[in-house]
């Protein structure tokens, strides 16, 4: 009888850190409910791919944009390297490094997920939901005024007529 060992050793700051399973990358060897963790703060969106610790390379480099000596003499910008796709993330999206941290991992999350899953990637198909929706929306929008239009000209053309 073979013995089970655990993947999940401990669960910090949101991200699981996992173990096992060697030569074979953690994002990429499906085990059902142990794998996929719904992301901190994407209600809908839960099927984003675990990042493994292990293949991640950080930087802290100074961030560019507004801000003045604030940003030029701090190095508070987020630079993620995952190894095994090459996928770069950077984020400057506050004066905090730890939150910029945090927001790092949320965006490489996405990322490997459209990486991995392509098409079928939750985000992708949202994404071209919205587009949809806001299609069909401009859509009726056109009908409506257009209704509105060959209303007018019927009232203008029946007024002309008596």
């Amino acid at each position: 009888m073979s013995r089970l060992v655990p993947l999940i050793t401990s669960v910090c700051r949101g991200v699981l850190w996992r173990r096992g399973c060697p030569g074979v990358s953690p994002s990429l060897n499906p085990l059902p409910g142990l794998t996929w963790v719904p992301a901190a703060g994407k209600k809908d969106l839960v099927d984003l791919p675990v990042l493994d610790e292990d293949e991640l390379e950080e930087q802290f480099v100074r961030g560019s944009g507004p801000g003045g000596q604030a940003t030029n003499k701090t190095s508070n910008c987020v630079v993620l390297k995952h190894v095994p796709t090459g996928i770069v993330v950077k984020c400057h999206q506050t004066r905090s490094v730890e939150i910029n941290r945090k927001r790092a991992r949320g965006i490489m999350r996405e990322k490997l997920d459209v990486a991995y899953k392509g098409e079928l990637s939750e985000l992708i198909v949202k994404k071209k939901e919205s587009v949809h929706k806001k299609q069909e929306k401009k859509k009726k929008a056109h009908e409506n005024l257009e209704r509105k239009r060959l209303f007018k000209e019927a009232l203008v053309t029946e007024s002309t007529h008596e």
